[in-house]
């Protein structure tokens, strides 16, 4: 089983940060086995489908807007995920559309593609979360954990 934690996001775009400084967070507090990669793909679209060359589980991390209070957190799966991505939030997440579609013609979707992710409440330029986007960090990073370990995943907290 081989399994990437893709971050998206814009760090220059408050909320829209989300992915990316969740997967530095991730990275800075635990440890993952060799069969974990976990990326930030900023907002790169369609220049990330290598990635998803012989990955099985996929498990995407997004700020969303699905018109909930700022920082509601949701997990999304199957399904789910490209009617989630059908109201752009920002650019990247049109391109998340097209490296699904695209993987899918491809043959290398992978078998599991789950979303964590929170409501937005700004995504205008700035450098900083919405107390309620950082308050949901934490929930979703728990959540990521969660998940990973269902899958079978051991992680590592680094003391």
């Amino acid at each position: 089983m081989s399994v990437l934690v893709l971050g998206l996001g814009n760090l220059l775009m408050t909320d829209d940060a989300l992915g990316s400084l969740t997967i530095a967070q991730l990275l800075r507090d635990y440890r993952f086995p060799e069969q974990v990669e976990l990326v930030d793909g900023g907002t790169l679209g369609l220049d990330l489908l290598p990635r998803f060359e012989g990955v099985s589980n996929l498990l995407v991390i997004d700020a969303l807007q699905m018109g909930e209070a700022p920082g509601t957190v949701f997990r999304l799966e199957g399904e789910e995920v490209p009617r989630a991505f059908a109201n752009k939030l920002s650019v990247h997440q049109m391109g998340l559309q097209d490296l699904l579609a695209v993987s899918e013609l491809q043959g290398q979707l992978p078998e599991r593609l789950v979303v964590w992710g929170a409501q937005a409440k700004s995504i205008e330029m700035g450098l900083s979360l919405s107390p309620e986007v950082q308050t949901a960090m934490a929930e979703v990073i728990d959540g990521i954990l969660d998940e990973l370990k269902q899958w079978g995943v051991l992680v590592e907290q680094v003391a």
